[in-house]
């Protein structure tokens, strides 16, 4: 069964879920005993994620290693990013082929970040401008093969600060093909509702899945807020722990940082993972 068509199932039946989002380490056994562990705890999917910055070709096969391990390997439902940036055409139907005949069913699509020596993002040659023609390319080389998840901004993003222009294009997104959305992280619960709110107002009616990343430790955690332009109210934490009895999220979404620890401390305070 598809990742959405779980998650609606589990909102119509107040039934909770979470996922997990890993990145390429340089060294990747130790991210595969740990994700060994965490498999455990019994996550909807996992999602690998990549450097935009880095050579594209390394990208995509440290990237597709990683998912043919967890789904193969593991068992695992997996999810892979894909982004514009730095990708041709032809790169992106490297990634889909090696994704597609290493188990993955599921891409989320996303423009990316521009790399770090550019000023601001550019399409790549004989590559794609936005998201959502990405998810339009998907459809037409795959068919209905891939799920297909996309980014939402209910904080804003860093080139546009108008959430109603956000939520049109995050439509676009979801019309082109895409089947949920996965937000950047946040930590104020009640400006993430509203505009779930505003979301389906505006017509969109997939799954919404709230990004979550647990702190690790202080520096790390301002520097990310301070880069993604979050809000961090002082009682963020107390929210967190009562977020899905408002009727609104049955599913957690975790940048774990490829860290365990935190991530099982709030799973477990949610009653979440059987001990």
């Amino acid at each position: 069964m598809k990742v959405s068509q779980v998650l609606q199932e589990n909102w119509q039946n107040e039934v909770a879920s979470f996922s997990f989002e890993y990145f390429v380490p340089k060294t990747q056994q130790n991210l595969y005993d740990r994700m060994d562990r965490m498999k455990e705890w019994q996550p909807l999917f996992v999602d690998v994620t990549w450097n935009a910055g880095g050579a594209s070709r390394q990208m995509v096969t440290s990237t597709t290693d990683m998912i043919t391990k967890a789904s193969k390997g593991f068992g695992l439902e997996t999810c892979m990013h894909l982004t514009c940036t730095g990708m041709s055409q032809e790169d992106v139907d490297a990634a889909l082929s090696k994704a597609f005949n290493g188990g993955c069913r599921c891409i989320l699509a996303l423009r990316g970040d521009a790399p770090v020596e550019n000023e601001k993002w550019e399409a790549t040659s004989n590559g794609f401008m936005y998201a959502r023609d990405l998810v339009k390319y998907i459809r037409q080389k795959y068919g209905d093969h891939f799920e297909i998840g996309v980014a939402g901004y209910p904080e804003g993003h860093p080139e546009q600060h108008d959430q109603d222009v956000l939520i049109e294009h995050l439509k676009e997104k979801l019309d082109a093909g895409a089947s949920f959305v996965i937000t950047q992280m946040f930590y104020d619960v009640d400006n993430f509702l509203q505009w779930v709110d505003k979301c389906r107002e505006k017509g969109i009616t997939q799954p919404i899945i709230p990004g979550i990343m647990p702190i690790t430790n202080y520096a790390s955690f301002i520097r990310r807020v301070k880069w993604c332009e979050i809000n961090v109210p002082p009682e963020f934490m107390s929210a967190l722990e009562t977020i899905m009895e408002k009727g609104h999220i049955y599913h957690l979404h975790f940048y774990t940082m490829n860290v365990e620890k935190s991530t099982r401390v709030i799973l477990d305070k949610l009653e979440l993972v059987r001990k």
